[in-house]
């Protein structure tokens, strides 16, 4: 009973994930159609990167408390990534 909430909870994570990369995709062909201007949607997009960040250090840590070693492995390069450029002195990712 204890993996079906585990695998629900996941579940529910990995939604919101997609959620919010849909959104941002959704923002960038606003851009690419010129529907919005680039400050706009990089206001938009800025919005929910930290966000992402967190839900996906949560999960790579959920996995590692739940002991799914191979799910957090998986993780761990996405996770590194994020952190990565998030701490990189003079790196801007998130900028259109």
């Amino acid at each position: 009973m204890v993996d079906l909430f585990i695998w629900l909870f996941s579940f529910f994570i990995l939604v919101a994930l997609l959620i919010i990369l849909v959104y941002q995709l959704i923002c960038l062909a606003d851009l690419e159609f010129d529907y919005i201007n680039p400050y706009d949607s990089s206001s938009r997009i800025n919005k929910v990167v930290l966000p992402e960040f967190i839900l996906e250090g949560f999960l790579c840590f959920f996995y590692l408390l739940t002991g799914h070693w191979v799910m957090s492995l998986l993780c761990a390069p996405y996770l590194y990534y994020n952190l990565h450029s998030e701490t990189a002195p003079g790196r801007c990712y998130r900028d259109i």
